[in-house]
């Protein structure tokens, strides 16, 4: 994995589909997890346009410095790692924390964005957000890493994923995985995203995001409530709506087919 470094920060990258020309499609991925969670989309996507993934500040082989990081701050890390790599513009479908990077990467540099997928986004949080985020730091630092799985997959899994055996059986081998991971997520570098996620406020400035988005989710998303996806389309002049039925944070794999489809036929329309 190679790796971008401006100032004192390191980021590591992936570039997949290299030889595809046209707008590239930045995933910019979410809190806890590294770019490599991207692989049963990308797999897809990069069959039709150069995918750039990466590890956020705080997780993965990028670095993890201590302290409290922003939106605003991660998303001009990919605003640098962008013009490191030579891209003057990229479609950026971001998931949950990475939708709120995506948001800030819009408006605090508007060129380099041509079209936006907002995935179980927000553009604030209420109480009930704050505490989720603050609950999470606070189950990291006490339960082992498969605990800590199990945790994070009863927040972001609908019931229905649950109730199926073969779903059922892979949330049981991600505990596993997770228990033997060389690389964990360091717990400061959790609270650094925590941070980031519990205080990202664009609400008033998404008037001023004029690139075509899609807002999308799942409408019985525990994490990222359908109200906060809601909130962001009536606030988005130029964007689409869509909610999975039965689906919860984690949609895009409940209905893995349907939302690469319905992704890739959004990109491919901007492009």
């Amino acid at each position: 994995m190679p790796i971008y470094r401006h100032n004192d920060f390191s980021m590591h990258y992936k570039v997949h589909g290299e030889e595809h020309a046209g707008v590239p499609v930045l995933l910019v991925m979410g809190i806890t997890a590294p770019g490599s969670v991207w692989e049963a989309h990308v797999d897809v996507w990069s069959q039709h346009h150069r995918c750039i993934t990466a590890d956020n500040r705080g997780v993965g082989l990028s670095d993890k410095p201590s302290g409290d990081s922003t939106s605003a701050m991660m998303a001009d890390d990919y605003a640098q790692l962008l013009a490191g790599l030579g891209i003057e513009t990229a479609q950026v479908v971001g998931c949950s924390m990475g939708s709120i990077i995506g948001q800030q990467l819009a408006l605090r540099q508007p060129q380099a964005v041509k079209s936006l997928v907002l995935m179980c986004s927000w553009a604030r949080c209420d109480a009930y957000a704050r505490s989720v985020f603050a609950h999470m730091v606070q189950a990291k630092a006490h339960l082992t890493p498969a605990a800590f799985m199990e945790w994070i997959q009863l927040l972001i899994f609908h019931k229905r994923s649950w109730d199926d055996a073969e779903v059922y059986a892979s949330l049981l081998e991600g505990r596993e995985t997770a228990a033997t991971d060389p690389n964990p997520q360091p717990l400061h570098g959790l609270i650094g995203q925590a941070a980031a996620c519990a205080n990202h406020d664009t609400l008033a400035q998404l008037k001023d995001i004029t690139a075509p988005a899609l807002v999308i989710g799942g409408a019985g998303d525990l994490f990222t409530p359908r109200w906060m996806a809601e909130e962001i389309h009536a606030a988005l002049p130029n964007s689409a709506l869509h909610l999975y039925p039965a689906s919860g944070h984690a949609f895009h794999w409940e209905n893995l087919d349907s939302f690469n489809q319905r992704v890739l036929d959004f990109i491919q329309d901007k492009k």
